[in-house]
């Protein structure tokens, strides 16, 4: 009897804990499904936002939106606007920065993995993770005060020996002082450098051991090794780190705001040119929004601008999530 009356509470106990745990799991099924609902309905609202916004600035546009170098809007009758040398400007600042990022990064990534002492290790990430802590009016001024013109040598080197090729040839400013793409992509590198090494480094730690150690076992030399295991198992990684980091330079706007000069003459698809990108450019103009259709040219460019940093970012999550699917 006695026995009996046991189970039964015992029973009774196990019941409610169940429940208990249940509800814990569909209230943070909940929270989680909220929270990732919220967050593509926001993504959507900023999406149309922008849309709504500029399209009564794109139907008064005198000029082609997709191809002309002009960006006047302060006579609102008049709009003439285009996003070429945005564009450019942009893309070109921003790649050249991956150029030279994504290999330091690499090196680094593998050192502090595969051949930095272990009591090195540690204090060399934090000092690398530490420049991504770094406000961007510091890398700005920088970039413009110390940076820009101690590149000058090298980029008029550069300008006399390979001239003859359009990424080194004259640009539409003059490569004294240092405002060119050629400073704010260096600047750029070093500002997406700790975002690239970081995940890079997680990924190339999680290569499994016996993987390692059955390439050593083998006869293989420490870069054998890493050849075989490391990079075969970190490539994914590395790959959408990199693409995060371009989405970072895309939409970076203080630094280079600050570093670029402006000209009047359109991009010459040159490292020497001067210019705006897309986040410079609105920046520099937002004490102007005060009337809706010059306003709404700018937000026109936004909508390029988030429409391009958002596929850079959908093209690294598939790569990550391909690698995981794997």
């Amino acid at each position: 009897m006695i026995g009996a009356m046991n189970d039964n509470a015992t029973g009774t106990l196990e019941t409610r804990s169940r429940g208990s745990r249940r509800s814990a799991d569909l209230i943070f099924q909940g929270i989680s499904t909220g929270s990732g609902i919220f967050v593509v309905l926001a993504i959507v609202l900023i999406g149309v936002f922008l849309l709504i916004q500029s399209v009564p600035s794109l139907a008064a546009n005198n000029a082609n939106f997709l191809f002309s170098a002009q960006f006047s809007t302060t006579d609102a009758g008049n709009l003439r606007f285009g996003i070429r040398d945005l564009l450019l400007v942009t893309v070109l600042s921003s790649a050249f920065a991956l150029v030279i990022a994504m290999p330091i990064a690499l090196g680094i990534a593998l050192f502090l993995t595969q051949y930095a002492p272990t009591t090195l290790r540690r204090p060399f990430a934090y000092l690398i993770d530490v420049l991504a802590a770094v406000p961007s009016i510091v890398y700005g001024l920088w970039g413009l005060a110390v940076l820009g013109p101690a590149l000058v040598p090298v980029a008029e080197w550069l300008n006399a020996t390979f001239g003859w090729f359009p990424l080194f040839a004259n640009g539409n400013v003059s490569i004294g002082g240092g405002g060119t793409i050629f400073t704010a992509g260096i600047v750029l590198a070093v500002m997406i450098l700790p975002i690239i090494t970081s995940i890079t480094r997680e990924v190339f730690r999680q290569t499994p051991a016996d993987h390692i150690e059955g390439a050593l076992a083998l006869g293989a030399t420490k870069w054998e090794m890493i050849r075989a295991t490391v990079l075969p198992y970190g490539r994914s990684g590395y790959i959408g780190a990199s693409m995060l980091g371009l989405g970072r330079a895309l939409g970076e706007t203080v630094a280079v705001l600050i570093i670029l000069r402006t000209s009047t003459d359109p991009t010459t698809f040159s490292l020497f040119d001067g210019g705006y990108t897309f986040a410079s450019k609105i920046a520099s103009a937002a004490a102007e929004f005060n009337q809706p259709l010059p306003t709404g040219a700018y937000i026109a460019a936004g909508l390029v601008l988030f429409v391009l940093t958002f596929v850079v970012n959908a093209i690294a999550r598939s790569i990550v999530g391909g690698k995981v699917n794997r």
